[in-house]
Order: structure tokens, then C-alpha cells, then sequence
């Protein structure tokens, strides 16, 4: 039984020190590489200033029409589409099972409103899912983008 703890201790160390490595070598897209990523330090970030805001759609052709109206009226940077997510909720006192994707978007926190406003005007739901968490943190190069995209006001 040793012999089989210690063998998979090392297989674990040795899996790491190759996928470490192996990342560093093939020069994909893991920020791992890219200086810029490399000489941030979010001293300047005031927390709060973006958001993540996640909205649920019934499928990919609605979450595709509300991502690309949200990006092109530059309401978001960018929007990320999940898709086979499996939503479990009550709604008019039954319990609901149903298969929906979930869109990921990251905005300014004062676009919310108008988001939620474009959200609701373009979603098939008669009560859409339309929630939002204040960014703290994150690669400074990436929040400055978000505010390159999107309009302050």
C-alpha cells in the first residue's frame, strides 16, 4: 500500500511539473506568456467599476441575438455563451427542471440599467434572469479593456 501512495504522490508531482511546463512551452493563450499580463499589479483598479452580469436563455439563438445587441450598443465588452446548464426552479408553484445557457457578460456597473432594460425588450421569458456582482479585482489590462469598449455614459 506504500508503494502505491508514494507512486501516485510522485505521478502527482510529476504532472504538475510537466503541465507547468508544457503550458510555458506551447505558447497558448494561458496569460502565462503574454508581458503585459506579466506587469500588471491593479493599482490603479477602483473596485466596483465593472460588473459580471448572468443571464439564463432558453437557448443558443436567443443568447446569441441579446450578446451581439449588447456588444454592438456597447453595453458590454464582451459576453460569454454557456451552454447545457440545467436550471431548477419554482415558478407558479411547481418545481421546473429545464435545459437553458447562461450568458456570462462583463460591463461597466453603470450600464446595468440599460443591460437589464435591453435584456428584458429582447427575451422571449416573461420574467428573465437578469443578476449582476461588482468586479474587486482582476488583470488590470483586462478591466482597462472593458472601459475601452464601453461607454462610461
Amino acid at each position: 500500500m506504500l508503494f502505491i501512495n508514494q507512486s501516485l504522490f510522485f505521478s502527482t508531482i510529476l504532472l504538475g511539473i510537466t503541465r507547468r511546463y508544457s503550458v510555458l512551452a506551447s505558447k497558448n493563450m494561458s496569460g502565462e506568456i503574454c508581458p503585459i499580463n506579466k506587469t500588471s499589479t491593479n493599482t490603479s483598479y477602483t473596485p466596483g467599476e465593472h460588473s459580471v452580469a448572468y443571464v439564463t436563455a432558453p437557448n443558443e439563438e436567443v443568447a446569441k441575438k441579446i450578446g451581439n445587441g449588447l456588444v454592438s450598443k456597447k453595453l458590454a465588452a464582451c459576453v460569454n455563451i454557456i451552454p447545457k446548464i440545467t436550471s431548477i426552479y419554482e415558478w407558479e408553484g411547481k418545481i421546473n427542471e429545464d435545459s437553458e445557457v447562461l450568458l456570462m457578460i462583463k460591463t461597466r456597473t453603470t450600464k446595468i440599467n440599460e443591460l437589464t432594460d435591453f435584456v428584458k425588450a429582447n427575451h422571449p421569458y416573461t420574467v428573465c434572469e437578469v443578476i449582476s456582482l461588482p468586479i474587486q479585482n482582476g488583470n488590470e489590462p483586462y478591466l482597462k479593456w472593458i472601459s475601452d469598449v464601453v461607454p462610461s455614459r
